[in-house]
């Protein structure tokens, strides 16, 4: 069960993306961009130490408040072989030094994130400790993966459509960085797949939207 601490982060996650964001292929703004912290959700680590989360950050220097979804891990020290993945360090004030890592880069989030699909494991609120996220839908219908272990280090593409990974059982997840909002409540993906994860966050105007957030398909 992650913990969550009600306690200041220098600098902030959101101070964070807006240096990280710029460098990415499925960036879409043209300058540094203006980010709010605008929804997302935690997954448990089983062995309680690493945070996970997915992170909607909204840029709102656009008229149209692009939302990029950003999966994150948090680690107490350096995850070895990870460095080109690394977003930046953080200093937690309660746990102190973090490592902050693009999350797909990392096999226990890959893991976990499966297991999501799969229905193995429940989404949690992004920040109460021990609440099950229950606006995070999730859909599978391909063979389960059953490794117990993390899986081996993936490799993960960045294009201006997302990001890909290619998982242990030969298909593809694929992260829709830039969400595209739908009028569907659930959210469901606009052709057949074997597994996706839909959720909400807030928009413009005490708006909510919602869209698909990433796609599990045949390699």
């Amino acid at each position: 069960m992650a913990v969550i601490h009600r306690t200041t982060l220098k600098p902030t996650k959101v101070e964070l993306l807006a240096g990280w964001l710029p460098t990415r292929p499925w960036y879409r703004g043209s300058a540094a961009p203006v980010l709010e912290r605008s929804g997302g959700f935690r997954l448990d680590d089983p062995a309680g130490e690493v945070g996970i989360e997915f992170l909607v950050a909204t840029d709102t220097t656009s008229p149209e408040h692009t939302a990029y979804l950003v999966p994150l891990t948090y680690r107490g020290a350096p995850l070895e072989g990870a460095e080109h993945a690394l977003v930046g360090t953080m200093e937690h004030g309660v746990l102190g030094k973090r490592w902050a890592y693009d999350g797909l880069h990392d096999p226990v989030l890959v893991t976990e994130v499966l297991a999501l699909i799969e229905g193995r494991a429940p989404a949690m609120a992004q920040s109460i400790t021990d609440t099950p996220d229950h606006e995070v839908t999730r859909a599978f219908t391909g063979p389960a993966h059953t490794a117990a272990d993390p899986a081996p280090a993936p490799a993960p593409t960045d294009d201006a459509a997302g990001t890909h990974l290619p998982t242990p059982d030969g298909t593809v997840l694929h992260l829709h960085r830039v969400l595209t909002p739908v009028d569907q409540n659930p959210p469901l993906p606009p052709e057949p797949t074997l597994g996706h994860v839909a959720t909400g966050w807030q928009g413009p105007a005490d708006t909510r939207l919602r869209a698909v957030l990433m796609t599990l398909r045949k390699a």
